[in-house]
Parts: C-alpha cells; sequence; structure tokens
C-alpha cells in the first residue's frame, strides 16, 4: 500500500518525477498508476521479469509500458561490491 500511495503522492502532491519505472507485477498498483495517468501528473512504465506472470495493465489499454528483464539484464548490471569490508 505505501509504494501506491508514494506513486501518487510524489506525482500529484510533490511533483517530484516526470517518469517513474515501478519495478513490481502487483496488481494492486494499477488504481495509482491509474489516477497519476488521468490525473496527467507523472508518466509511469513498468519494469517486472520475464516469465514472471503477466504485466500491470490499464484494462483496454496497453499502458503502462512494461521493460521485461532477464539474466542477462542482472548480470550486465550486477554489482559484486563487498561493502561489508572497510576501504582502504
Amino acid at each position: 500500500m505505501a509504494l501506491a500511495v508514494d506513486i501518487l503522492r510524489l506525482a500529484a502532491v510533490d511533483d517530484s518525477y516526470d517518469v517513474g519505472v515501478v519495478f513490481s507485477g502487483d496488481t494492486d498498483l494499477v488504481p495509482a498508476i491509474e489516477a497519476v495517468q488521468e490525473l496527467k501528473c507523472g508518466h509511469i512504465e513498468v519494469a517486472a521479469w520475464r516469465g514472471g506472470g503477466g504485466r500491470l495493465r490499464i484494462d483496454g489499454t496497453s499502458s503502462p509500458w512494461c521493460h521485461w528483464l532477464d539474466e542477462s539484464d542482472y548480470q550486465a548490471v550486477l554489482d559484486t561490491t563487498d561493502y561489508s569490508r572497510p576501504r582502504a
């Protein structure tokens, strides 16, 4: 629920972003995404793991755009730094 509130508040009230990317397949977020689009206060896109199920979609539309990610995308940005060790 907190993510849905933030999606809407940060766009409509705080004007904190032009484009928001939601990494989730949780359909409970659709009403918040719909509200942002209806109010025209921001643009929402979705990122999701390929093969992880369906994508978030507003009924009767092709919105929001979904960026499908897979293992190769994860490996391309994997940070192998050990942050538990003090820097020299």
